[in-house]
């Protein structure tokens, strides 16, 4: 029982000997660049690094957002407005990076965007459709990645891509699930190309948060608009049925 009891203890102690080796320390000074910052994940994530002393850069995509984020956090706390289907919107962004880190490079970039998701069969859509998921969720997030890689090889940082797991699921039509699969293909490559380099990269696959909820009059909205633009003979292959089931 002694034993047992001492190889516990010994095993707790170098248990708390790891962790505590992963921990960062000197957080003062850490710049983390967080996408998505206007609501959800992005800007509670932003709110809390803050609180623990980072120098968090929070893109966001409205000045309201941005406003909202600054009035509840630290003078350290730093917005820039990033549109991430926009290259020269992300081309300023990190412009505004670059300054912020003054020489020091990017500890951390957190990439947390969600591009409207259209949600309905394949034939329903256009090609606009996955566009308009796929430039922000997915393009959008390389390109910006791809132009801060020099600053995070700088500061031997990391890259964090947070990808929600429903996306993983492809249940319906439309360039959401594509978006996540892509950016979980892109985030396994990078990380064994960057290991040289001293980067790191993480994916964080993360369920339902409640600023995420699905509001469904909002899906059933969006479905009536889609059938309604379609045309008479996919109208006919499916039948009225299929929309009101």
């Amino acid at each position: 029982l002694h034993m047992a009891l001492l190889a516990t203890i010994l095993s707790l102690i170098i248990y708390w000997i790891i962790r505590d080796r992963y921990r960062v320390r000197n957080l003062n000074g850490k710049h983390i660049f967080i996408t998505g910052c206007d609501t959800g994940l992005g800007n509670s994530l932003s709110k809390w690094l803050d609180k623990k002393g980072f120098c968090v850069i929070a893109a966001c995509a409205t000045e309201k957002g941005s406003q909202e984020l600054r009035s509840c956090s630290s003078l350290s706390l730093k917005t820039v407005n990033l549109n991430l289907a926009d290259s020269n919107s992300i081309a300023r962004a990190v412009v505004f990076v670059t300054e912020q880190t003054a020489g020091k490079g990017l500890f951390g970039l957190v990439s947390n965007a969600e591009g409207t998701a259209p949600v309905g069969p394949t034939d329903w859509l256009r090609i606009e459709d996955f566009h308009s998921v796929l430039d922000v969720s997915l393009l959008g997030l390389i390109e910006i990645t791809l132009k801060l890689l020099p600053l995070l090889k700088k500061a031997e940082g990391r890259v964090v891509n947070l990808i929600n797991a429903k996306g993983l699921m492809a249940f319906v039509g439309g360039g959401y699930s594509l978006s996540k699969w892509g950016m979980e293909a892109f985030s396994d490559t990078l990380r064994i190309e960057m290991q040289h380099f001293g980067v790191k990269v993480s994916i964080v696959e993360h369920g339902f948060f409640k600023t995420e909820e699905v509001n469904s009059d909002i899906i059933e909205k969006h479905l009536f608009k889609l059938w309604n633009r379609l045309t008479p003979d996919i109208r006919d292959s499916y039948g009225e049925k299929y929309l009101i089931e």
